[in-house]
C-alpha cells in the first residue's frame, strides 16, 4: 500500500500538479481553467494513436455488422455452420476494444488527480510547497474561468456537458443503418443525465476537462467521416 501511495504521489499527482502550474504561469494568461484545457488537448494529442485505432475499430465494426447479416441469411437453416463462419470472420477482422478502454482509463486517472488538486483548496501551503524549484510559485492561483470558479461546482457547465454528450451519442447513431435495442436507447438517454448529476456534485474543473475531451473526440470523428466520404467518392469515380 505504501508503494502505491508513493507512486501515486511522487510519479503522478505531484508531476501533474507542477505541469499545470507551468501551463498556468506560461501559456494560460494566469487562468487555471485555460491551463486545464491546454492540459486536456496535450493529453488527447498524446493519446491520438489510440483514438485512431478506436475510429478504425468503429469502421470495422460497422462493416462487420453488414457481413454478419449476410451470413445469417445465407446460413439461416444451418445454425452450427453459421456460428463457425461468424467466428472465422471475427478472427479475421482486427477489432481493438482495448484502445478505447486504455484511452478512457488514462483520462479517468487524470480526472482523479485533478480532483485531488482541488481537494482542500488549491491556494494552500500544503499544495504550493509541492511546486518544483525550477517552476515559479505564483502568489495566488486564479481559479475564476468565464462566469464560474473551476474549484467549485457549477450547474450550467455540468448541464452543458450532459447536453453535449447526449447530442454526440444521438449524432453518432443517427447515420447508422442498424436499429438500437431498447436497452441501448435507455442507456443513451440516462447516461448523459447521470454524467450531468455526477459532475454537478464535483468541482467544475472536471466538467471543463470532459467537455474539452468530448469536443476533441468529435473533431476526430468528423475528420474520420470526411475521410470515409472522400474514399467512397474516389472508389465510385474509379468504377
Amino acid at each position: 500500500m505504501e508503494i502505491i501511495n508513493l507512486v501515486w504521489t511522487y510519479y503522478l499527482y505531484i508531476p501533474l500538479f507542477n505541469f499545470l502550474i507551468f501551463l498556468y504561469n506560461n501559456y494560460s494568461g494566469y487562468n487555471f481553467g485555460l491551463a486545464v484545457i491546454i492540459l486536456t488537448v496535450i493529453l488527447r494529442i498524446i493519446l491520438l494513436p489510440l483514438s485512431i485505432l478506436t475510429e478504425q475499430s468503429k469502421i470495422t465494426t460497422a462493416q462487420l455488422r453488414k457481413e454478419v447479416k449476410v451470413i445469417e441469411k445465407d446460413f439461416a437453416s444451418d445454425p452450427v455452420q453459421k456460428k463457425l463462419v461468424v467466428r472465422r470472420l471475427l478472427k479475421k477482422k482486427k477489432i481493438r476494444p482495448w484502445a478505447k478502454a486504455l484511452a478512457l482509463a488514462v483520462q479517468g486517472l487524470i480526472l482523479v488527480i485533478l480532483y485531488q488538486v482541488f481537494l482542500g483548496g488549491i491556494n494552500t501551503e500544503a499544495k504550493l510547497h509541492l511546486i518544483y524549484p525550477g517552476i515559479v510559485s505564483p502568489d495566488f492561483i486564479t481559479t475564476k474561468f468565464l462566469w464560474f470558479d473551476v474549484g467549485q461546482r457549477d450547474f450550467f457547465i455540468s448541464f452543458l456537458v450532459g447536453v453535449y454528450l447526449f447530442a454526440s451519442i444521438r449524432l453518432e447513431h443517427w447515420h447508422r443503418e442498424y436499429k438500437l435495442s431498447k436497452k441501448q436507447q435507455i442507456f443513451n438517454l440516462f447516461f448523459p443525465v447521470f454524467c450531468f448529476l455526477a459532475l454537478y456534485l464535483l468541482p467544475s474543473v472536471k466538467s471543463i476537462f470532459i467537455l474539452t475531451s468530448l469536443i476533441f473526440s468529435s473533431i476526430i470523428s468528423l475528420v474520420t467521416i470526411i475521410i470515409q466520404i472522400s474514399l467512397k467518392k474516389a472508389q465510385m469515380a474509379k468504377n
